[in-house]
């Protein structure tokens, strides 16, 4: 027997939410599955949490630094990433989350859920043509940059632990790797 499990839409998800289902559970939907979040450490809530103030400071008015608020995309996915950096559109966003094109990049800080993050995460990402994935591997200290999504997988990926980046949608603007990494 083959076991096929059931696929759920963003408005089943938005139903399910609205209904009380989910209450009291961290969880996302990524590719129409429902899934758990892994809890969130010290050290990732810390990171995340400076990174986050450290990005709005440097880009001002220029964007918007979501953390840990859902973004919906037409891959049946509702992720909540640790850091969506994306545009600033005003009183939109009580109607609806970001979609792809209010995005400017992502980033994801893990420790437990990197597998997910890099892997899953990272397509479900690239499906929708998102420009620019951050990945934090938390134990490494290293700052995992995916760009070029074509095909549903990013083409370019670097690992950096020190120095600057230059995010896609902002290339006048460097990024320090150490604020990223450790907040």
């Amino acid at each position: 027997m083959t076991v096929v499990t059931a696929k759920w839409t963003v408005e089943d998800y938005h139903r399910m939410i609205e209904a009380g289902i989910l209450d009291d559970r961290p969880v996302e939907l990524l590719r129409g599955d429902i899934v758990e979040m892994a809890p969130e450490g010290e050290p990732h809530a810390y990171a995340s949490d400076e990174a986050g103030e450290y990005l709005s400071r440097l880009l001002g008015d220029r964007a918007k630094v979501r953390q840990a608020k859902p973004i919906t995309l037409p891959n049946a996915s509702e992720p909540e990433p640790d850091l969506a950096i994306v545009q600033r559109l005003g009183r939109e966003y009580r109607s609806h989350h970001p979609y792809p094109e209010n995005v400017f990049w992502i980033i994801e800080y893990s420790d437990a859920s990197l597998a997910k993050d890099l892997e899953t995460k990272s397509r479900v990402y690239a499906e929708v043509e998102i420009a620019e994935y951050w990945a934090v591997n938390l134990k490494t200290s290293e700052l995992i940059v995916f760009r070029n999504p074509q095909n549903g997988e990013y083409r370019s990926q670097g690992v950096l632990t020190d120095g600057a980046v230059q995010p896609l949608a902002f290339p006048d603007v460097d990024v320090s790797v150490a604020a990223i990494l450790n907040g």
